[in-house]
């Protein structure tokens, strides 16, 4: 159904890692042969490279394991730390391209100089120096600052050493790595800028993945969204539903201590619990009388069918299980499995909760909605047979504190 191209990002960082690494082992031994001059400078760079590997690893370890939580910006101050401290500065910025207002934009920035409390956030293509780097896609250095035009200082005095290093992707500039020298610090030779251009070239690379990976998780929250109407369309739920639901998985999963990252699945499970009665006869779900037997074990396949559904999905994947689980019961009275208490999995033993509050409180073909008062009277009576205990008292806590709450909050 959903492409795996989320899962390739990883070999994609790796295989770009090992090539810069590669080319970057290229040129130490070409300087190790250069002759007797270059072996101090060979040294060195062996001593960089080490440096160098382990900031790529550290980078890498957060490109990879990006899932949302770490933003462009923090990953953009992360690029900036590391290459300050490869170059031995206290003083730089990552600006990237923003598209939609035509400009480069600050996104992380560290150390400024005296008295300027307010650095400049845009710049147009070929405006300034980072500006000129951009628009070129190469890197500009600038020694001399004061005698050089192409560099405008914040304030008089503004001179130390400059250089501006675009970021790359397939050929595009993105954005610019800007770093100021400072007395004492290792100078901006080629040697060294090329040492910069690895780590400048795998941290573009690196924010564009994350890019990729924030519209596909767009993308696959869109089909989310989507299945749920289709859903609640089949099964006659009231509009709003979901909403309502999200709201309750956020606040119950919080509530329990839920990772943030486990939360997501839940609301995910929450939304799509029900996904299997597509694969059920639509007559059976909007009879109006009790059903038969038969009709019964029909229903009771729609947990499995959902799972079926979604198992293709590897975005929802701990979902699918709380999918699969959702009728379990606390005693172990529960389908498909009749697993009892902790064996079933945490976020279905949410969902169970949600799915049985929504049903008391809508209208359903075979009864009218229970109401409020009726339908936590079931869920009190339920906790400890049908339903976490623990689950319902955290439930019930936050019902309470969104039912006494005023509309307008």
């Amino acid at each position: 159904m959903a492409s795996p191209l989320i899962f390739w990002v990883p070999l994609v960082l790796c295989a770009g890692l090992l090539a810069a690494l590669g080319a970057v082992l290229r040129r130490l031994y070409a300087l190790e042969l250069s002759g007797p001059s270059a072996a101090p400078v060979a040294a060195e760079g062996w001593s960089k490279l080490d440096e160098l590997l382990s900031m790529l690893l550290s980078l890498q370890e957060q490109g990879v394991s990006y899932s949302g939580a770490v933003s462009s910006e923090n990953f953009g101050r992360a690029v900036l730390d590391c290459a300050c401290r490869l170059m031995k500065c206290d003083r730089g910025s990552v600006m990237m391209w923003d598209a939609k207002d035509g400009c480069l934009k600050v996104v992380a920035a560290r150390g400024t100089p005296a008295g300027d409390k307010s650095p400049r956030l845009f710049l147009k293509p070929g405006e300034g120096v980072a500006g000129k780097a951009f628009a070129s896609a190469q890197a500009l250095f600038i020694a001399d600052p004061a005698a050089d035009p192409r560099y405008v200082a914040r304030e008089k005095g503004d001179v130390e050493p400059f250089v501006s290093l675009p970021l790359i992707v397939k050929g595009k500039p993105v954005g610019v790595l800007n770093l100021h020298a400072k007395s004492g610090a290792e100078p901006f030779n080629d040697y060294n800028v090329k040492f910069l251009g690895v780590l400048a070239g795998e941290a573009s690379a690196m924010l564009h993945n994350m890019d990729l990976f924030d519209s596909l998780q767009t993308y696959y929250e869109e089909m989310v969204r989507a299945l749920s109407r289709a859903v609640d369309a089949k099964d006659a739920r009231a509009p709003g539903r979901a909403e309502r639901t999200l709201t309750l998985a956020r606040a119950l999963s919080s509530e329990l201590g839920l990772p943030e990252t486990i939360a997501h699945h839940v609301e995910h499970a929450a939304l799509l619990h029900d996904v299997g009665k597509i694969g059920v006869d639509e007559a059976i779900l909007r009879k109006p009388g009790a059903l038969t037997p038969q009709e019964y074990e029909e229903v009771k396949r729609h947990p499995v069918i959902g799972h079926d559904i979604l198992s293709s999905v590897r975005y929802l994947g701990p979902a699918t299980q709380m999918v699969l689980y959702h009728q379990e019961r606390w005693d172990g009275g529960g389908y498909p499995e009749g697993l009892k208490g902790e064996e079933i999995p945490v976020g279905a033993r949410i969902v169970a909760i949600l799915d049985a509050w929504d049903a008391m409180n809508s209208d359903r073909p075979y009864r009218k909605a229970l109401g409020r008062d009726a339908a936590l009277a079931e869920l009190k009576a339920g906790a400890g047979k049908q339903f976490d205990p623990k689950a319902v008292e955290a439930f019930l806590k936050i019902e309470a504190r969104l039912h006494d709450a005023p509309e307008s909050a």
